[in-house]
């Protein structure tokens, strides 16, 4: 995840200060109607993936914890 992050301010270093909000929050944007879409495409699929394989629960839960956590610092970089 830092590494992640290391990139993306490397990436928003290359517009000027007052541009960078608007960055940020286009890109946070961007991230949350993908996986909006992507889950909306395979609800089913996640479901039944829960369903037959209990122990996958906790790594879709801590997918959903890295995704909120990067649209968290996407949100709060400066």
């Amino acid at each position: 995840m830092q590494e992640i992050q290391n990139l993306y301010l490397q990436f928003l270093a290359n517009f000027p200060v007052g541009l960078r909000p608007i960055v940020s929050i286009a890109l946070a944007v961007l991230v949350v109607y993908s996986i909006f879409k992507v889950i909306k495409k395979d609800f089913i699929w996640i479901i039944v993936l829960v369903l037959v394989l209990p122990g996958s629960w906790p790594i879709l839960k801590s997918i959903w914890e890295g995704v909120i956590t990067f649209v968290k610092f996407l949100l709060n970089a400066k």
